[in-house]
């Protein structure tokens, strides 16, 4: 049940501004509707082809019993003639040039015309570069960042700035991503292992993105300005990480995992475990039937999340070694997953698949995920992916493509022991022996234990006086207070 200010006391509102990207905006749409449950006003800024794409896709069902939740939007730059929701006619970095260019005056508009005063702003860590932080001082507001990944992914973006004082990059030249150089391990404190080729190769500042390294400075630059700051984590699993974050930064709440805390909340007497309504894609119900007809653990799922791209070759590959390691599977192919296309698979490899796979362009992930047939996961290893794995129990293959994943593939591999690396130079017979691994080895039992207990240390985390409930209060209380200031 919603809480209720005191008479007289005005509701204090809090504005979200996500990047506008599908991980991102389910993360900090979660965290909204959980504040929103703690009787907080929210309004939830996106861009108007992904709110489009969010109520066609049935995202936005809910509203009507969330009196006090509402969307706004602002421009994004892409053409508005389309009827079509299947892809962005623009890239990611097309659509954060136009941010960058248009987005503080766009979004300065939109509050003026707000009933409510604004309490403060809770922006995505990079949504930085569209100047929230300036639309902050302009509305004389705190803005708390909200970082949508893992202790150790931020911290992994950090080494931008730190290695860059250091002199350790940018790299002289792109032979050091080929001479061995890149093993060179990084003095990262409450980490241990750390590679430079586990940290986010924008970082590197050599080859087609070299220009990101600049970007990733200037944004670690931003946090370090941020009076609070919330990770989607949980205690248990990134305590020595956690520890050095709360002695670099003022205040640092772990708000994770989000969907166990709405769990926490559902309507009494509801079988709506909140799974959907987050998602830019329509989700195909057939998954969860394919699922029933199996086995408990028998099941691999396969998706490489909502903006990696690979080449109808690797694609191949993969799909090879899935049907020669004898596995069921479940695999998720967007329809723009290859090279930004749709994809075309060879007609003997799909006839071959007919009898042990099912593919869909897109799924209730967390609905798959705890689904009692899924046994392993054959991810690419996005924070989103990774927590919702844990938080089910589930045991991983990683296959990296960029920003944050190899930095999580790393922790899951060494520190938490609950998956196993695919290199990105896929072949059918590795794809083939680590599923068998995965889900009949010896290794992939041990994973499967360590996996369930980081489910039980997620699950003791987002109970009452847990470690991530407890923070949720503190940040509610936060919030009020700067309301009543």
């Amino acid at each position: 049940m919603e809480e209720v200010p005191k008479v007289g006391q005005k509701k204090p509102h809090v504005v979200f501004i996500p990047l506008p990207a599908q991980s991102h905006i389910k993360c900090m749409l979660k965290l909204a509707r959980l504040l929103h449950h703690k009787g907080l006003l929210v309004t939830f800024i996106n861009t108007q082809s992904n709110q489009k794409r969010l109520v066609t896709s049935g995202g936005t069902s809910w509203l009507d019993d969330a009196p006090g939740f509402q969307f706004l939007t602002v421009p994004d730059g892409l053409a508005s003639t389309s009827d079509s929701i299947d892809e962005p006619l623009q890239s990611m970095e097309q659509v954060a040039r136009y941010l960058a260019d248009n987005f503080l005056d766009s979004f300065l508009d939109l509050v003026a015309g707000l009933n409510t005063p604004v309490t403060c702003i809770v922006s995505d860590g990079f949504m930085t570069f569209a100047k929230t932080r300036y639309a902050g001082e302009k509305l004389r507001v705190p803005i708390i960042l909200h970082w949508t990944f893992a202790a150790c992914g931020f911290i992994g973006f950090y080494q931008a700035k730190v290695l860059m004082e250091k002199g350790v990059v940018p790299l002289k030249d792109e032979s050091y991503l080929t001479n061995g150089y890149l093993d060179t391990l990084v003095d990262i404190p409450g980490m241990n292992g750390i590679r430079l080729r586990d940290l986010p190769e924008h970082i590197l500042g050599v080859g087609p993105k070299a220009h990101a390294l600049k970007f990733m400075v200037e944004t670690v630059v931003e946090a370090d300005k941020a009076s609070h700051m919330i990770f989607h984590t949980f205690d248990g699993l990134e305590s020595s990480i956690i520890r050095e974050l709360k002695s670099m930064f003022p205040k640092i709440y772990t708000i994770g995992p989000l969907q166990l805390l709405l769990n926490q909340i559902r309507a009494k007497g509801s079988n709506n475990s909140n799974f959907s309504g987050y998602s830019l894609w329509k989700e195909e119900p057939e998954c969860l039937q394919w699922l029933q007809s199996k086995e408990p653990n028998s099941v691999v799922y396969v998706n490489f999340g909502s903006l990696a791209v690979m080449s109808l070759q690797d694609l191949v590959e993969f799909g090879w070694g899935l049907v020669n390691s004898n596995s069921y599977f479940l695999w998720i192919i967007r329809d723009n997953l290859i090279d930004g296309k749709p994809a075309v698979l060879p007609p003997e490899l799909e006839e071959v698949i007919k009898s042990k796979g099912f593919i869909a362009t897109w799924c209730s992930q967390e609905e798959v995920l705890n689904h009692h047939s899924v046994g392993g996961f054959l991810t690419h290893g996005g924070w989103g992916s990774v927590i919702e794995s844990l938080s089910a129990g589930v045991p991983m293959i990683c296959c990296p493509f960029s920003g944050d994943q190899r930095t999580n593939c790393a922790q899951m591999c060494k520190e938490w022991e609950v998956g196993m690396e695919i290199g990105r130079n896929v072949k059918r017979d590795e794809v083939e022996k680590l599923v068998r691994e995965l889900m009949d080895g010896v290794e992939g039992v041990k994973m499967r234990k360590k996996a369930i207990e980081c489910k039980k240390i997620a699950d003791i985390s987002t109970k009452p006086k847990g470690s991530s409930s407890i923070d949720i209060e503190e940040l509610v209380a936060e919030i009020r207070m700067i309301s009543r200031n």
